[in-house]
C-alpha cells in the first residue's frame, strides 16, 4: 500500500508539473499579443480622455481589445464590425434609455432589440454580439442621456488604435509559422527515434507510446495552419511587411508536405505496434534508415530555427532515399510497410526543401 501510494503521488506530481509547463508554454506563445492588447487599450483610453476630453471613455479600450482579439487574422473586417456593432448598440441603448429609462425589463428588451436590428442589417456574429453588449452597458452602467456620439467615437478611437498597432508591430505572427514548423519536425524526429528504440528492444509498451506520440503531432499541425494563415493576413494588411510576403508564403507552403509526412509517420508507428504484437521481424537495416531519417529531420528543424528554409537537407534526404532502394526486401508485411512509409516520408520531406512532389519522387530510386 505504501509503494502504491508513493507511485500515485509521483504520477500526480509529474502530471502537475506537465500541466504547469503546458500553461506556461501557452502563456509564452501569447505574451506578445497580450502585451500588445494591454498597451493599445491604455493608449486608446489616454487619447479619448486627454485629447478628446471624454469622461470615463471605457468604450475605447473595449473596442481596442475586441479588435485585436486573440489572433492576428482578419483584423480589418473585425474593426469594421466592432465599430458598426458599437454604433448600433450605443444608438439603440441611448434612445431606449431616453424614452423608457433603465431597469431590468429595459435591459432585456434593449439587448433583444439591438441584436435583432444588427441581424436585420446582415451583420456577422461579432457585430451582433457587440450590439447586444454595448446596448446592455448603456442601460445598466451608463444611462446618461446625450452622449451617444461620444461613446461611439470612443469605440472608433479604440478600433483605429488597434489597427495602427496591428500594422506597425506584428512581427510575432511572422515568426510563429517557422517556429511551429520546427516544432513539428522535432516531433517527427523524436517519434522516429522512439520507434527505432522500441523496435530494437522489442518493447510493445514503448511502441504504444510511440503511436500515441505520433497522433499528438496533428494538434501541432493545426496550430501551424492557423499561424500560417495569420502570418499571411499580417503581410497582406500591413504596408510595413509587404516585402516579407515571399518568405511567409514559403513557410505557409510547408503545410501540405508536413501534413503528408505526419500521416505517413502515424501509419509507420501503427505498423511498429502491429509488428511487435505479431512478432514479425523487421531488419536492422530498416531501423538504421529510421535513425538516419530522424537525424536529417533534426537538422531540418535546426535550419528552421535559424531562420532558414531547410534546403541544405536535400542531399542528405536523397542519400537516405537512395539507401532505402538497396536494402533487402523481406516477407514480413509489417517490415515492408515500415520501409514503404520511410520512403514516402523521405519524399514528403524533400518537398520541404523547395521542390515539388514530382521532382521529389524522381529523386528516390526504385527498389533494386
Amino acid at each position: 500500500m505504501t509503494l502504491r501510494a508513493y507511485d500515485l503521488s509521483e504520477r500526480t506530481a509529474r502530471a502537475g508539473r506537465a500541466s504547469l509547463e503546458q500553461r506556461f508554454e501557452r502563456w509564452r506563445s501569447r505574451w506578445f499579443i497580450i502585451g500588445q492588447i494591454a498597451i493599445t487599450a491604455g493608449i486608446a483610453w489616454f487619447l479619448a480622455q486627454n485629447v478628446l476630453g471624454h469622461h470615463l471613455p471605457f468604450f475605447a479600450p473595449v473596442a481596442a481589445i475586441v479588435t485585436l482579439g486573440v489572433s492576428f487574422g482578419s483584423r480589418m473586417r473585425r474593426a469594421v464590425e466592432v465599430a458598426i456593432g458599437v454604433a448600433v448598440g450605443v444608438l439603440i441603448g441611448d434612445i431606449f434609455v431616453t424614452v423608457f429609462g433603465s431597469g431590468v425589463w429595459q435591459l432585456a428588451v434593449v439587448i433583444a432589440l439591438a441584436m435583432s436590428v444588427a441581424t436585420l442589417l446582415g451583420a456577422g456574429q461579432l457585430m451582433i454580439i457587440q450590439s447586444g453588449v454595448q446596448s446592455a452597458i448603456i442601460v445598466a452602467l451608463a444611462p446618461t442621456i446625450g452622449y451617444a456620439f461620444d461613446r461611439w467615437f470612443d469605440a472608433v478611437i479604440g478600433a483605429a488604435m488597434a489597427l495602427i498597432v496591428a500594422t506597425v508591430a506584428p512581427s510575432a505572427p511572422l515568426r510563429k509559422p517557422r517556429v511551429i514548423a520546427a516544432e513539428v519536425l522535432d516531433d517527427i524526429a523524436a517519434t522516429l527515434e522512439e520507434a527505432s528504440r522500441a523496435m530494437r528492444a522489442g518493447d510493445s509498451d514503448a511502441a504504444d507510446a510511440v503511436l500515441e506520440h505520433s497522433r499528438r503531432t496533428e494538434e501541432v499541425l493545426t496550430r501551424f495552419s492557423a499561424a500560417a494563415a495569420e502570418g499571411l493576413a499580417v503581410v497582406r494588411q500591413s504596408p510595413f511587411h509587404r516585402h516579407e510576403l515571399p518568405n511567409v508564403m514559403a513557410y505557409a507552403d510547408l503545410s501540405a508536405p508536413l501534413d503528408h509526412a505526419s500521416r505517413n509517420l502515424r501509419v509507420l508507428a501503427r505498423r511498429c505496434v502491429v509488428s511487435l504484437w505479431r512478432q514479425e521481424p523487421v531488419p536492422t537495416a530498416y531501423l538504421d534508415l529510421m535513425d538516419q531519417l530522424a537525424e536529417v529531420v533534426r537538422f531540418m528543424a535546426i535550419e528552421l530555427k535559424a531562420r532558414r528554409l531547410p534546403t541544405g537537407a536535400r542531399k542528405r534526404l536523397v542519400a537516405v532515399g537512395d539507401a532505402s532502394s538497396h536494402v533487402e526486401l523481406v516477407e514480413s508485411i509489417s517490415a515492408v510497410v515500415i520501409l514503404a512509409q520511410l520512403r514516402s516520408m523521405t519524399s514528403d520531406l524533400l518537398e520541404l526543401t523547395g521542390i515539388d512532389y514530382a521532382e521529389a519522387r524522381e529523386l528516390i530510386p526504385e527498389m533494386d
